[in-house]
Formats: C-alpha cells, structure tokens, sequence
C-alpha cells in the first residue's frame, strides 16, 4: 500500500509559494519567485535526483500538471527531467480532458479522493503531490 507524500517549499517565516521562476506564483504580490534556482546545491540535487529514481508516481492537480507539463518536457536532459518524464503521472481535474500531453499521465475519472484511495490500495510506491497550498482541479 502506497502512502501519499507532499513536498512543499514553505520559508521559516511561513511563505509557501512556487519556487521556479520569476512570475511562476505571483499570487497575493509575492515577488521573489525563482527563488530556488538561485540557491541550489548541488549535493542537495545528487540526493533528490537518487531519489527520484524510482518506486513513486506524481499526483498532481490541474495547475501543477499544467505547469510541469509545459516546463519539464523541454528541458535538456538532466536528473530531475529524466525522472519526471518517466514517471507515472495522475491528474485529479475537473477540467482537462484526455489525452494528456505529457507522456505517462492518466486523469483520474471520479472524484479525486476516491481515486486516490484507490490509487493508494493499488500501487506500491508512494503518490509524491509537489504543488501549492490553493487547490484548483
């Protein structure tokens, strides 16, 4: 039985916004956007990217989908890209509609809590949410 994993970027002063570029999560004025590209450790992705190898899927809302989808795929070959690409990918949307752009997604059909219930009793490995603290579906 998988278990369902988040991983946030939250600040110690309580800021939870997307770390990737510049105007990716201007919500509420918040300007510093791309905060984690200007930061990166190197070690600190060695250890991600090993992670990343393997036993997850990537559960993800319709504007985390969106985002990654246009993003990811057009990346140069790296680590993170590698993984992401490869990775089995559901989608909880209201929304979208099939097919999917990005290779290895599935739209979950019913509501998304019961998807994912029955994602959780099914799988092996973990469903892995990388996303925001505002749901959209």
């Amino acid at each position: 039985m998988g278990k369902v994993v988040v991983i946030e970027h939250v600040t110690l002063d309580g800021v939870m916004q997307a770390p990737g570029h510049p105007d990716e999560d201007p919500r509420d004025g918040f300007r510093h956007g791309g905060w984690a590209s200007r930061g990166a450790d190197p070690a600190m992705q060695e250890v991600m990217s090993a992670r990343m190898s393997g036993g997850w899927s990537l559960l993800a809302g319709r504007t985390t989908y969106e985002r990654f989808a246009d993003y990811w795929p057009k990346q140069e070959r790296n680590p993170f890209t590698e993984a992401l690409n490869r990775v089995q990918k559901y989608v909880a949307s209201r929304t979208l509609s099939e097919p999917l752009p990005w290779q290895n997604s599935t739209l979950l059909k019913g509501e998304a809590s019961d998807e994912v219930a029955t994602l959780k009793k099914e799988l092996e490995g973990n469903l892995v949410v990388f996303g925001s603290a505002r749901a959209q579906v």
